[in-house]
């Protein structure tokens, strides 16, 4: 009988470059040790969890493990981790499965695969409902925003110039894309302001505007 131990690799994945990801990979890599599976690489990546499946290297790089057969499994600390968008996640998962590559989520210590290999459908229920709850977070984010965006107009107070109609919605958000797609690539408002060298304010009536369209 083999003692080759399962090779594994860990994601991590946190939305600014001012959250740690040390505990995510400690906690993992203690995991690991206790299963006997061997660690071949760590994957680190700072992006949000809504960001397209075309952003998101840390995946398309695990991938590529993956088709070469050079690992067995996928640890993250949470599903939220893969991404916080259905068709990213679900892609991913896909593509694991495919290869027979089981993807495993700590918090709720769960895997997409049985020991046998076939699909595990308490993970999938477990999958689509942690994705649902992700989603719901930023819907009711944005909720939050516009709540606040309608208390301030009632109370007569002046967010900046006026963004009013779809067609200044539009020509606003042509003239800041840069400030866009740092936002969607995780930056805070602080960072974005600092790259793209624009107002704080600015960044931020963007950043409001994209919850209102989206």
């Amino acid at each position: 009988m083999s003692n080759s131990k399962t090779p594994v690799a860990i994601l991590v994945r946190v939305s600014t470059s001012n959250q740690e990801t040390d505990r995510q990979i400690s906690e993992l890599e203690a995991h690991a040790r206790a299963k006997a599976w061997d660690v071949v690489e760590v994957f680190r990546e700072t992006v949000s969890g809504r960001a397209d499946d075309d952003e998101r290297h840390a995946l398309r790089q695990i991938e590529e493990l993956v088709g070469e057969g050079r690992i067995r499994k996928v640890l993250v600390h949470e599903i939220s981790r893969v991404a916080r968008k259905n068709s990213v996640a679900h892609r991913f998962v896909e593509t694991l499965e495919e290869h027979g590559v089981s993807l495993y989520w700590h918090a709720q210590g769960i895997e997409t695969l049985l020991p046998n290999g076939k699909r595990n459908p308490a993970a999938g229920i477990m999958l689509a409902l942690l994705a649902e709850m992700a989603r719901s977070e930023v819907e009711t984010l944005r909720e939050r925003i516009n709540s606040g965006l309608a208390e301030a107009r009632r109370k007569g107070i002046k967010l900046g110039r006026p963004v009013g109609t779809t067609l200044e919605r539009e020509v606003f958000m042509q003239k800041h894309k840069d400030i866009l797609r740092h936002l969607k690539a995780g930056q805070s408002v602080r960072n974005t302001a600092k790259i793209t060298g624009k107002g704080t304010s600015t960044v931020q009536r963007v950043k409001i505007a994209s919850m209102i369209e989206n």
